[in-house]
């Protein structure tokens, strides 16, 4: 059998465009000859569609699309993912499933077994689990058909299991002939190769052919890597899809051969490619054409140009630079100098003035109190309305320019650097900003040396450097990775080596924060634990 494996963008509720692009998609498989073509996870609604979900309507736009589609297939099977209603008198009102189409109707309707609720995953909130699984004939061979996170729980792979069935193994014993994994499964940095791993794990535990197609592209915080694969019994690689683009690969199953578009990414060059993705299918799917940003002569916001520069186009980014009396000469030169490298535009506002007006309005209302923080904020501050001015006024999408570090430990100012509509490097710590900015510049200098080598300035005061307030970032990091990331207590991490006191300090700054945190931009994820809606922490709390 010849298997198309389409790992397609699609736009949640977009039913329109999401039918176009599969038919569009089919063609080219049907010309290709394939017998059957797979499609990704809930790809006629779009996924995740969250609590879209619980409105008639949607799920009726989603029926009719597939009826639709079924309508016109012919010879070459389709396998779509869709949601499906539960008419049952127990239970969610949904099933994830997968619908099997050919000749005009539905063939067969293959629902997912296990249901996945950690981290960003929600689904028992709005679909029932399938309770068995069975395989369905097509073209003489037995197809066992599942959905994404059905294929994450080989006992013979994980040491903790989260589910007591194995979807996979079950439909093995039923008599399938080959295992096919339609998945909507996100990228993280991590999972790149552990994923790669299970599948062919998999494969050669059950030995039988494993086909897995992934969804691509940006939905909200999630990007979506692609990178679909096919492995034979053996755990031979038959196929593999591109990464961060839309892709067709055909399998041919009988004489284990198929297209192969391999990554040659390690996993910085990855993560760039990612945070490129999630920020052009952001844009573009909330209608925005182009951005605006802070540059203030510092590595983030420099990072932060260089990828909206190759999201939107150069021509279709601003700059603004909003110097102040604490800001160097060699800021505003090291920003202008970027720009030009990038040919992206700049407008300069100075803040001064502004900034003056605000100490003598406030300077009566504040007067017997020592200058402190709050006057720092004040030119963060500032900066964010200009920037928001600018936003509203060109319908631009605002880039907001802070990090994992700085977010971690509130290391920056609510209503000031955090405004915006979309923060790209939420999930990036600071050590891995340097690392990805010396990526932008393998090929030629793009990111001046002086920002690369300056120390790290708010440049809020005078000679300001952030390793005045906080610990050096390579140590800042790996705790932060080890509280927020991994979940570890104080007795493990400094069971580490880790100085006592600097992981008190470091834990109380986190949790402290986390009112900061909910209120700021939405971010792209790219780590196993990002602050987003996959990370529940309460802010009413005496846990430390």
């Amino acid at each position: 059998m010849r298997i198309a494996l389409a790992q397609i963008d699609t736009t949640i509720g977009d039913f329109d465009g999401n039918l176009r692009l599969i038919r569009e998609t089919a063609r080219r498989a049907e010309t290709l000859g394939a017998d059957l073509c797979c499609f990704p996870e809930q790809c006629l609604p779009g996924y995740p569609a969250h609590d879209l979900l619980e409105r008639p309507l949607f799920i009726q736009r989603n029926l009719n699309a597939l009826d639709e589609l079924a309508r016109t297939t012919g010879e070459m099977a389709l396998l779509i993912g869709f949601a499906e209603p539960h008419t049952g008198p127990i239970g969610k009102r949904l099933y994830n499933s997968a619908a099997l189409l050919a000749g005009g109707q539905v063939v067969s309707v293959h629902r997912k077994s296990l249901l996945p609720t950690y981290d960003i995953f929600d689904e028992s909130r709005y679909f029932d689990p399938s309770p068995e699984v069975r395989p369905v004939e097509w073209k003489g061979v037995r197809l066992g058909i599942t959905i994404c996170e059905d294929a994450w729980n080989d006992p013979t792979f994980w040491p903790h299991r989260l589910y007591d069935r194995d979807p996979l193994a079950d439909l093995t014993a039923a008599g399938a002939d080959i295992l096919i994994n339609i998945a909507a499964s996100p990228f993280t940095v991590e999972k790149r190769s552990f994923r790669r791993s299970m599948l062919q794990a998999a494969a050669v535990h059950l030995r039988r052919p494993l086909l897995f197609v992934n969804s691509v592209g940006g939905n909200d915080e999630l990007i979506f890597d692609g990178a679909s694969l096919a492995f034979g019994a053996d755990g031979r690689v038959w196929g593999e899809g591109a990464e961060f683009a839309a892709d067709l690969i055909l399998i041919d199953t009988s004489s284990g051969t198929g297209d192969r578009h391999p990554s040659n990414l390690d996993d910085d060059s990855a993560a760039l490619e990612a945070l490129v993705l999630g920020t052009r299918d952001y844009a573009q799917k909330c209608g925005f054409e182009s951005a605006i940003l802070g540059l203030s002569g510092g590595i983030d916001s420099a990072l932060v140009a260089a990828l909206g520069a190759r999201a939107f186009g150069a021509e279709n980014v601003t700059a603004l630079l909003m110097p102040s009396r604490y800001s160097s000469r060699g800021s505003v030169e090291d920003s202008e100098q970027l720009a030009r490298s990038l040919g992206i535009r700049t407008q300069t506002i100075p803040i001064d003035g502004l900034f003056q007006r605000y100490l003598s309005d406030l300077a009566p209302h504040f007067a017997g109190h020592a200058v402190d923080t709050t006057e720092e904020n004040l030119q963060a501050r500032i900066r964010g309305n200009l920037l928001m001015a600018f936003s509203n006024k060109f319908g631009s999408l605002l880039l907001s320019t802070g990090n994992k570090s700085e977010l971690a430990t509130g290391y920056c100012t609510l209503y000031g650097d955090m405004a915006g509509g979309l923060a790209l490097l939420t999930d990036v710590p600071k050590t891995m900003v340097y690392r990805l900015a010396r990526l932008v510049n393998r090929d030629r200098e793009v990111i001046p040396e002086a920002i690369l080598t300056k120390p790290p300035s708010a440049e809020l005061k005078p000679d300001q450097r952030d390793q005045d307030t906080l610990p050096p970032y390579d140590l800042l990091d790996d705790l932060i990775d080890r509280i927020v990331v991994r979940g570890l207590d104080r007795e493990a991490i400094v069971g580490e080596g880790f100085d006592p006191a600097v992981v008190d300090r470091v834990a109380k700054l986190i949790a402290a924060s986390e009112y900061k945190r909910r209120q700021a931009p939405i971010g792209l994820k790219i780590s196993a634990k990002s602050f987003g809606y996959g990370r529940r922490v309460p802010l009413a709390s005496k846990w430390r």
